[in-house]
């Protein structure tokens, strides 16, 4: 069916941006990144320019996150994806277990299961459903993730592990507003295009000296000359670790990322976790209650507990036509991005909650979404 947009025209957006990832870039940074001119772009991550922007970065970091001092920060390229893959080659020892909730859990699940010389295990939770990690000295890395971009389920509490285990947690699309004690935690890692707004190919690591011993330790196995432990070496946690030390990447990265992430951590540190996860609530309580309140939707995430505040997935009556109202919405480039996990197959609204995205911008989306639906009912 069509849809008549210009009649709904005060309830536009001022920014169209509202998906999962990439996430909403600020026009200002590219104006500030502009404004460099021919002194960065261009430059080796060797030279102070760029070192000083990854050094902005960790600096920023662990003082936003708490970060302990003996905690380590390194920068690489490849994103969270690639780290799925360092991960299970260099800090699982023997066995893993993952917690699963959807398509990004299963990934990495998936990731460490194709290495023959360490066993993997899974819980899983059901699509939508929620999942609560618990300790297991049966392993020695236990995988987790913070928030999971497809379903929009949040771990809400991590557990206590021992010293032979390792907690990892995944936080791509959560790591900036949905709470966590790091400090609790080994390996704290995030791809930059969601909270964060910068673009993807990197990621950001953050190690707790257990993490650290345990890739010593087996960065010395794959030296054993008569029976070493296979390791590639653009996968090194050893090279990455140096490379940090020395706020470099080890290989060339995208500088406008690493510009990105930097201006967007500035603006973030400057206002404090507390009140990033303010807003992030603000804007959680306000689509939810929309869901909540509209006798055409519903929450997908039935328990509370479970429920995003980064992205937000809204089951919508299979009487309305949702794609037809994204697909209008995208045409006259009014609002982009807010489909479902394709591989969920849902009639569902998919809506990011990121820092930039504004609670005024989220009351304009839904009054709108809910004039169109009922328009079309």
């Amino acid at each position: 069916m069509s849809f008549n947009l210009q009649a709904h025209k005060d309830k536009f957006p001022s920014d169209p941006r509202f998906g999962a990832g990439p996430s909403l870039i600020p026009v200002s940074f590219l104006e500030k990144l502009t404004a460099t001119g021919a002194h960065l772009l261009g430059t080796s991550h060797r030279k102070p320019a760029v070192r000083n922007l990854v050094k902005g970065i960790q600096d920023d970091l662990r003082s936003y996150f708490k970060i302990p001092d003996d905690y380590k920060i390194i920068l690489g390229n490849g994103g969270a994806t690639f780290l799925f893959d360092m991960i299970s080659f260099g800090l699982v020892e023997k066995k893993a277990l993952h917690y699963t909730c959807g398509e990004f859990s299963d990934k990495w699940y998936k990731s460490s299961c194709v290495i023959p010389w360490t066993e993997t295990d899974k819980k899983a939770a059901e699509y939508g459903k929620g999942i609560t990690p618990k300790a297991d000295d049966e392993y020695d890395l236990i995988a987790c993730t913070l928030n999971e971009t497809s379903t929009g389920v949040i771990v809400p509490e991590f557990p206590k592990v021992g010293e032979e285990t390792l907690l990892t947690v995944d936080a791509t699309s959560g790591g900036g507003q949905v709470p966590c004690d790091i400090s609790q935690v080994d390996l704290y890692f995030f791809s930059p295009q969601k909270v964060f707004a910068s673009e993807g190919g990197l990621y950001v690591a953050i190690m707790s000296p257990k993490a650290v011993k345990r890739a010593m330790k087996l960065h010395e196995e794959s030296q054993n000359e008569s029976e070493p432990r296979f390791i590639p070496h653009f996968m090194s946690w050893k090279t990455a670790l140096d490379n940090g030390e020395k706020n470099q990447t080890y290989n060339t990265p995208s500088i406008s990322t690493l510009f990105f992430l930097h201006e967007q951590m500035k603006e973030m540190e400057a206002l404090g976790f507390n009140k990033v996860l303010e807003l992030a609530n603000l804007k959680a309580e306000h689509v939810y209650g929309w869901a909540e309140e509209k006798p055409y939707l519903s929450c997908y995430v039935e328990e509370k507990i479970y429920r995003s505040n980064a992205v937000a997935t809204i089951d919508v009556d299979s009487k309305v036509d949702v794609s037809g109202i994204i697909k209008a919405l995208e045409e006259e480039k009014v609002v982009y991005g807010i489909d479902a996990y394709r591989k969920l197959g849902r009639n569902q609204f998919r809506i990011a909650l990121f820092h930039n995205i504004s609670l005024e911008d989220l009351k304009k989306l839904t009054s709108l979404l809910s004039a169109l639906i009922e328009e079309g009912l």
